[in-house]
């Protein structure tokens, strides 16, 4: 069997939710690339092949990375800005201009003849303004990468939470063969009272109604199986599931870390990190715009050619724009309007991640505390209530409706706890999105690998 260890579910960064394989590990802990190295994420493309068999998240994930569409249009998007820097940084062309004077008149002559002037033209920039345009093309590159990022830790998020879900799903089917088989012992049961006639007909009629409705909840979560599985190929851009199962433990779970010290790492979350740069890329575009305001300088070299004296003379000179009326004043101050609305935003996310943060990570303090009452008081409980009533009716010592009454109950409980690690894996991940790391970074190896 492959090693697997358990994971705190983060979408690219470093968690995972329950035992999963040791690769999809090392796939949350990749660091964020730098923006000239996002071509480079693909994984090896042996890895990269869908499974037929039993899916690891990491194989999950290394598909995801590679096939997902929309992350592939973020990646775009960076060697489009790439080429964008490239084109910010280039001199202006200088202009090659011909004009013929004095045609069609012959009582033109000498210097006031037939001329025709070839003249050469070359803009300077001034006031930094080519610097100042590279700089803000390269901070847009470097926002790419950021969002690139971010994308990133979504997709891996997604693809992390429906690989819970399929899991879930699988154990709900698991649970509902499980009462399927108890059911059928009960009908089995009645028969036999039925026929021996210490019980009338009536109870066999029930214990089959109780039989049907448990195929029917069989037949539901098939249903979800198949549509879970589904959504879980999605992620990398496939129409179909032939992966045969995935692999993991809702039942590993780890004590939640101080509310505190996790709302201290949440400037790890790119949707925080990124705010730097967008402050530098607001500061330079004021920059940009305050050299707008000095003119440039365009200075020309030409020469005049007479065509019936066959001389020529050269003629050069300059033209500067006189910022009188227009010093670029109006795109100054919407700049810098647009760099106080940055802050503004800026606090905006962070306020919206705390406030995130908080909400979920009580929902996972819930998740927790419920797993582990029902764990240790509620489902031992209802097991043996059920097995000492089913033991009973058999042997004549407790009525139809207590059986019924104990089955109904360790239904509800285990559909409930499977509902709470499902719950618990699933917060798990929205945490470590938002934290932008694992939940718990040593936990993982303080499980060990299973063999």
């Amino acid at each position: 069997m492959n090693p697997i260890v358990k994971i705190s579910v983060l979408t690219g960064l470093g968690g995972c939710l329950s035992v999963f394989s040791v690769g999809a590990e090392e796939m949350l802990n990749t660091p964020p690339l730098p923006v000239s190295a996002v071509s480079d994420t693909a994984a090896p493309e042996e890895i990269a092949i869908e499974p037929t068999g039993n899916l690891l998240l990491s194989q999950a994930l290394a598909l995801a990375l590679t096939k997902n569409p929309s992350l592939a249009a973020f990646s775009q998007e960076i060697r489009a800005r790439e080429a964008a820097a490239l084109q910010a940084n280039l001199l202006p062309n200088p202009t090659f201009g011909v004009q013929a004077s004095n045609f069609g008149n012959n009582r033109f002559k000498g210097a006031d003849g037939d001329v025709i002037t070839l003249q050469l033209s070359q803009l300077v920039e001034l006031g930094g303004k080519r610097a100042a345009r590279t700089e803000l093309a390269q901070l847009n590159q470097h926002l790419a990468g950021w969002d690139y990022e971010a994308q990133r830790m979504n997709v891996l998020t997604q693809v992390t939470q429906a690989y819970i879900t399929v899991l879930a799903t699988q154990q709900r089917l698991l649970l509902a063969d499980k009462l399927l088989n108890l059911a059928k012992q009960v009908v089995n049961i009645s028969a036999v009272k039925v026929r021996s006639g210490s019980v009338p007909p009536l109870e066999e009629t029930k214990a089959r109604v109780i039989q049907a409705s448990a195929q029917i909840e069989r037949q539901r979560a098939q249903q979800q199986l198949t549509a879970s599985r589904l959504r879980l190929a999605n992620s990398w851009g496939s129409t179909q599931a032939i992966f045969k199962s995935v692999q993991g433990d809702l039942e590993a779970i780890s004590p939640l870390p101080a509310l505190d010290s996790l709302i201290q790492r949440i400037t790890e979350n790119p949707d925080l990190a990124r705010w730097t740069t967008e402050m530098d890329q607001r500061q330079a575009f004021i920059a940009l715009q305050k050299s707008n305001a000095i003119p440039d300088v365009t200075f020309n070299l030409g020469t005049n050619a007479y065509l019936d004296g066959n001389d020529y003379n050269l003629n050069a000179g300059f033209s500067i724009a006189l910022p009188i009326f227009n010093r670029n004043q109006g795109s100054i101050l919407a700049a810098e309007q647009r760099l106080y609305k940055a802050q503004d935003e800026r606090r905006n996310v962070e306020i919206n991640t705390m406030t995130e943060l908080q909400v979920v990570y009580r929902q996972l303090d819930t998740a927790y505390r419920e797993i582990t009452t029902l764990r240790r008081d509620v489902i031992p409980g209802a097991e043996s209530a059920f097995n000492a009533a089913s033991r009973g009716y058999r042997l004549g010592e407790f009525a139809f409706l207590q059986v019924l009454d104990a089955q109904r109950t360790l239904v509800r409980v285990k559909t409930q706890y499977l509902q709470a690690q499902a719950n618990y894996h699933l917060n798990v991940a929205k945490i470590e999105r938002l934290i932008g790391g694992a939940l718990n970074p040593t936990s993982a190896n303080k499980i060990g690998a299973i063999q």
